[in-house]
């Protein structure tokens, strides 16, 4: 009797009495295993949302190409004497083309007119000096030898003047109606670039310092802080003007020479075939600073100028316009969503 009497009254203390640490231990268990529960989903679509956010920073963003050495820029003879005599690697068609018309018909041409008419001359040093022919010659005229040389300068004029004004011709092609306009105007003494398809986006180009430029792996007095930006293998409709003083515009492997007048907006199409980072100078003589306002174009693949773009707080043409579109039928699907 007394033992059963022990049993119950340590029975009824022991409902009382506090947990074990074995049971506190276990005890908070579920709760925390549930309320790791709805943290691990949030994390999960963090985790998930990364990737998607880290390839529209990476599509956003801009890095200035890095310049290939030869290309689109000067060429010394040390580094390579045979593009040192003539002109620059062309990266446009019209480029291409004058190019092939100066190495394969003026150069022939001029060359052989030249050692020609050398060797006239040492001919008739050699064959009519007066130790040689004491007696000269009273010959006024020679029929054959004045038709020969009337007509055979006139089929070399016209064999020059096709492929001429062939090119004369296609400088002056009208851009077509979706060029890219980028509006070039020159200061004293520095370039300033607009995009007025692109939101007005501006850019001020200024010569970078010598040291600077050669640490970019650019060559010297040729460099600038801001590129004129634009897109590879699209048509390009380059303006130039001027805010002060006549300038030009000239890009030598572009085959690109425009002059920027005040008061004066000249048009020209260019077309750049392959991506890269091509070199030239204001080619007018505008001051004292005139060597001093170099011209980088930087042509990249159109997705990345679309980067660019958005990179200097621009848009895309039609971006405008799609958004107010796209609008209605957001707020269209919401109560769908919501029911």
């Amino acid at each position: 009797m007394k033992n059963a009497f022990l049993a119950v009254v340590a029975a009824g203390l022991a409902a009382f009495a506090p947990l074990s640490v074995a049971a506190q231990d276990a005890a908070p268990a579920a709760p925390v295993a549930a309320e790791a529960a709805p943290a691990a989903a949030p994390a999960a679509a963090v985790d998930a949302a990364a990737p998607a956010a880290g390839a529209a920073a990476e599509a956003s963003a801009y890095t200035p190409m890095a310049p290939t050495k030869g290309k689109g820029m000067p060429t010394s003879y040390q580094d390579d004497p045979a593009k040192s005599l003539t002109f620059q690697d062309q990266y446009s068609a019209n480029g291409e083309y004058a190019l092939w018309m100066h190495d394969m018909i003026l150069l022939p041409v001029i060359t052989v007119i030249s050692l020609f008419v050398l060797g006239l001359l040492l001919w008739v040093v050699v064959r009519f000096n007066r130790r040689a022919n004491p007696v000269a010659s009273k010959t006024t005229h020679n029929t054959m030898i004045e038709v020969v040389w009337t007509i055979v300068p006139v089929i070399i004029l016209v064999i020059i003047a096709v492929p001429s004004i062939t090119l004369l011709a296609r400088q002056y092609e009208t851009p077509p109606a979706d060029a890219v306009t980028i509006k070039a105007t020159g200061y004293q003494w520095y370039w300033g670039y607009t995009y007025p398809d692109h939101g007005e986006i501006e850019v001020i180009s200024n010569m970078l310092d010598e040291a600077e430029a050669l640490k970019r792996g650019e060559p010297g007095q040729l460099a600038v802080d801001n590129r004129m930006v634009v897109p590879a293998g699209v048509p390009l409709r380059i303006q130039t003007t001027a805010s002060d003083v006549i300038h030009a515009f000239a890009v030598p492997s572009l085959w690109f020479k425009m002059d920027a007048v005040p008061g004066r907006l000249n048009e020209k199409l260019l077309t750049i075939k392959e991506p890269g980072v091509y070199y030239g100078q204001c080619s007018e003589l505008c001051g004292a600073r005139h060597a001093y306002m170099p011209i980088v174009v930087e042509a990249l693949p159109p997705a990345e100028f679309a980067a660019w773009v958005k990179a200097q707080g621009g848009s895309m043409p039609g971006e405008e316009a799609a958004a107010p579109a796209a609008a209605p039928a957001a707020e269209a699907a919401a109560p769908a969503t919501a029911g």
